[in-house]
């Protein structure tokens, strides 16, 4: 197993990288810090190994939070061109929010490489997510009462958020690399990369917890472990979900219509495991709502509601959640679209 500071090597990045050899283009997100630097020497070596391959297109999302984000923006376009790969600044231009920046850039950021990738075509856009990273987000997401899903944290290959109707794969190719061997590869080759002082800032969640790794690496939380902890709730992510599946076939009634109520056999869905019966109540929310997925805390509370109901003599429950009226009456669990939020506050 590499040192925790040793440089990246050729064979590692054919391995990383190989899996998309045969896309069209590859988009590249690079702010010019470490990170995202090595990716870009990293792709551009291997492309440069190879007879055949993707086009690479480097593109960097200047948020124009800081002063210096130009400079840096053409700093890394003059390292794209002298490793032989286009490059393109992209501006958040508009108003920036008082509150939320760092959610609002990053949903930014996303929407500014979807259309970039539509632009050249390509089906995928890969970012520089670390080891560290994956680290530091399950503990953002533990820290905010994350259920299994969000402990799960980043997947190494997933939908890009805010891709339009083309569809887009975001891939982290870097997502089990610590962030000391890129610094290392970088170091080696003699390549300067952007030190973005935003990263240590203490008003923010992810800066803050960055700065306990090192007293939590020390009683053995490494960001090894968390980063095997999210790996593994994936795992078991995808065991769950095949499990709701099953349970959609079996509760149904009829195939989820497009539009109209969705009709499950309430005395089934009340013998379901707490975790399934939640996923399959979201589901059934997102297809026939209104208003995308509920919260899981008001999930969890509409559940034990069911369950309550189911556990009486006669079972009867209506309520509102996400845009969706959740009904539960003569042996029947119905999902519809709720009225009018005007109307809403007569309904009994």
């Amino acid at each position: 197993m590499p040192a925790a500071d040793d440089a990246v090597t050729a064979a590692e990045a054919k391995a990383l990288f190989d899996p998309f050899a045969e896309a069209s283009t590859l988009v590249l997100a690079v702010s010019g810090g470490a990170d995202s630097t090595a990716l870009l020497v990293l792709a551009a070596r291997w492309r440069r190994a190879r007879k055949r391959g993707p086009g690479l297109l480097a593109v960097t999302v200047d948020h124009r939070l800081r002063r210096e984000s130009a400079a840096e923006a053409r700093a890394v376009k003059r390292l794209a061109r002298k490793l032989g790969v286009p490059h393109r600044t992209v501006p958040w231009e508009g108003k920036k929010p008082a509150t939320g920046l760092q959610q609002a850039a990053r949903a930014a950021r996303y929407r500014l490489l979807a259309r970039a990738a539509e632009a050249v075509r390509a089906d995928f856009v890969l970012t520089a997510h670390t080891l560290d990273d994956q680290a530091e987000t399950v503990l953002i997401r533990m820290s905010r009462g994350s259920g299994l899903s969000g402990l799960a944290a980043m997947a190494r290959v997933s939908p890009l958020p805010a891709a339009g109707a083309r569809r887009i794969t975001l891939v982290r190719p870097l997502i089990e690399i610590p962030k000391a061997r890129l610094v290392a590869t970088l170091a080696r080759a003699g390549i300067a990369f952007v030190d973005d002082p935003s990263n240590r800032d203490p008003r923010f969640t992810r800066a803050r917890l960055r700065a306990l790794m090192p007293a939590l690496a020390r009683e053995g939380l490494t960001a090894h472990r968390l980063a095997l902890l999210a790996r593994r709730l994936r795992r078991a992510e995808a065991a769950i979900e095949v499990s709701v599946g099953r349970a959609v076939e079996t509760l149904s009634a009829a195939p989820w219509p497009d539009r109209g109520a969705i009709v499950l056999s309430g005395e089934k869905f009340a013998r379901l495991p707490a975790e399934v019966a939640l996923r399959l109540l979201s589901r059934a929310i997102v297809h026939a709502g209104d208003e995308g997925p509920a919260e899981l805390g008001k999930l969890e509370v509409l559940h034990d509601a069911l369950a309550a109901a189911n556990a009486s003599r006669e079972p009867r429950l209506r309520r509102t959640l996400a845009g969706a009226l959740v009904t539960l009456a003569e042996g029947r669990l119905v999902i519809e679209r709720a009225p009018a939020r005007g109307s809403r506050a007569r309904m009994a």
